[in-house]
């Protein structure tokens, strides 16, 4: 004859258990589900999942415009075109320089009006920064902004769906030149030729002293790699696309 021993741990499991399964059947009978605390954490786009050798050169405009002239030059040169992400205050101060990248047929794009990290202000602040921004780079070249960078690549799922709501999409980057560190031209040019590949969305800023001569040489590097230097709208996937975790886009099709 078996005897059933029911010891202090096997006590604790049962009444635990029953406590689970009670709370799961009050759930279901009563017709709400229990919600996690941690919702999934949103993604923008850090680069795109293709066969062909084409990437995107972004820029930061944040700080002076004096090196205008020479990134033109310089991209033309590779028969680059490029996604520069302003400021709106940039934009204030700089409007000759926005229209002259966008006459060379470069894409502007919306990287907040003043700079405020947008996990660390409201809702209603975030949709600010982003329309006061819009309003002024549209006044300026007339088309409709279709893009957008957080300060400091500092997003959350808040900026994330009110990028969505305006029908643009966050953009962040997968290969970062940290010219802003002021590294120097070949540190630079070591740095992303090593890092990029098909789909890459390469980092840099204007305004930094070796951030021109570090561009001629990675250019000249990929374009000999057979790369093709596209604006980020022409990169992405626009519709039936997911991003994976690491923030890859990548087509349904």
């Amino acid at each position: 004859m078996k005897c059933l021993v029911i010891n202090y741990r096997n006590t604790v499991f049962i009444l635990a258990f029953s406590f689970l399964l009670a709370v799961t059947s009050f759930s279901t009978i009563m017709g709400f589900a229990i919600k996690s605390d941690n919702p999934i954490r949103r993604l923008p786009i850090y680069c795109v999942e293709t066969n062909e050798k084409k990437i995107a050169i972004t820029f930061d405009a944040a700080w002076s415009a004096e090196d205008t002239d020479e990134i033109i030059e310089i991209l033309e040169s590779y028969n680059a075109k490029a996604t520069i992400f302003v400021l709106g205050t940039w934009v204030d101060a700089n409007p000759d320089a926005v229209k002259k990248f966008y006459e060379k047929g470069h894409e502007i794009a919306n990287h907040s009006d003043t700079h405020k990290l947008f996990s660390k202000v409201s809702r209603e602040e975030v949709i600010k920064e982003i329309e006061e921004c819009n309003k002024k780079i549209e006044k300026v070249t007339g088309e409709k902004v279709k893009l957008l960078r957080a300060p400091s690549g500092d997003y959350d799922n808040k900026s994330i769906e009110i990028a969505e709501s305006l029908n643009m999409k966050m953009i962040q980057w997968s290969v970062d030149s940290l010219d802003w560190k002021k590294l120097s031209a070949q540190e630079m040019f070591s740095r992303v030729v090593t890092k990029t590949e098909n789909g890459s969305i390469l980092l840099f800023h204007n305004g930094i002293e070796n951030t021109p001569d570090a561009l001629r040489k990675i250019l000249e590097k990929l374009k000999n790699d057979g790369y093709e230097f596209v604006t980020v709208s022409e990169l992405i996937y626009w519709d039936n696309y997911k991003i994976d975790h690491t923030g890859k886009q990548k087509s349904n099709a």
